[in-house]
């Protein structure tokens, strides 16, 4: 079987993360344990684990032209991600997240540098890319017009769309029509739909139907250790997750769509997509650093065999 082609339309950042014991209250300063730069974004980090999954990868962005960018980019072409649509900014400072890491979570400050200059006519420009993927990905660390435009290029050719919701904010119609999958956490579902993702579950079941119905759009929503809920047959479903020691979160919502991604572009059913997603995930909590932390193929196809389930 030849290798499904993903087009990922995202943000490339440098992750700067600080591990600490504690996370500080307003006003307070603390001592840190560390301080780690590492590749990272989550158009870059969703990229880079499509590739490792054995996807035909290409990356849709913009960097700059600090020293930050060949180190962004390095990683990826590593890992065997397509960079031809991939500008370098003269002048342009690449993007950053500021990542303060605890006991295991995190709290993340994202400032967009050249993913602001990742605009829809941007875009256009490497319409070919987009218009040979079986599946687009993109998130909402890039301007909303350039994730409207892929989605508008990707539906012309008959592929599918996913919308990774984060950073959460209100989307416009236009974009959720063009969304054929839509992958929100229990937080980003209550602010773009209104509903808790921790209301009763046969509630969120009906919501989550309701939007479906209204959007065309499926709802694949991550749970954190509780897995993974959609709607089949007019049911709520749940994949759990497995029970892991975690040593770092930052990157698992991506390590679920690169690989929820390469499982529907693969054609499998969706029970056999959400059970990659979740396996992926959950072998990336177990390593330190986003990009660090995807696995490969072999590793989540190993995880699923019955007995390490």
């Amino acid at each position: 079987m030849s290798k499904p082609r993903i087009a990922v339309v995202g943000s490339l950042n440098m992750d700067i993360v600080v591990s600490m014991k504690r996370q500080p209250q307003m006003g307070e300063t603390i001592a840190g344990d560390a301080v780690h730069y590492m590749p990272g974004g989550k158009g870059a980090n969703q990229a880079l684990g499509c590739s490792r999954l054995n996807a035909e990868t290409t990356m849709i962005g913009c960097v700059g032209s600090d020293p930050f960018g060949p180190m962004v980019l390095d990683g990826l072409a590593a890992s065997g991600v397509g960079l031809d649509s991939v500008g370098v900014l003269e002048g342009e400072t690449t993007g950053t997240a500021h990542i303060s890491l605890a006991q295991g979570d995190n709290c993340i400050v994202v400032v967009a540098g050249a993913n602001a200059m990742c605009t829809a006519a941007y875009v256009r420009q490497h319409e070919p890319a987009i218009s040979s993927a079986d599946v687009v990905i993109a998130q909402l660390e890039i301007p909303l017009e350039a994730v409207i435009e892929a989605f508008s290029i990707a539906k012309g050719k008959n592929a599918a769309t996913i919308l990774n919701p984060a950073p959460a904010r209100a989307l416009p119609e236009e974009l959720l029509l063009l969304t054929d999958y839509i992958t929100p956490n229990e937080s980003e579902w209550e602010l773009i739909s209104g509903v808790s993702g921790q209301e009763d579950e046969v509630l969120l079941g009906h919501t989550i139907a309701e939007w479906e119905k209204q959007y065309n759009s499926k709802v694949v929503m991550t749970r954190g250790d509780k897995g993974c809920s959609y709607v089949e047959e007019g049911q709520l479903k749940t994949f759990q997750a497995p029970r892991v020691k975690v040593v770092d979160t930052t990157g698992a919502g991506d390590s679920f769509n690169a690989a929820l991604a390469y499982g529907l572009a693969q054609r499998k059913p969706m029970a056999e997509s959400v059970a990659l997603a979740v396996t992926s995930a959950s072998l990336s909590v177990q390593r330190f650093g986003a990009q660090g932390g995807m696995p490969t193929l072999l590793e989540v196809e190993a995880a699923l065999q019955p007995d390490n389930r």
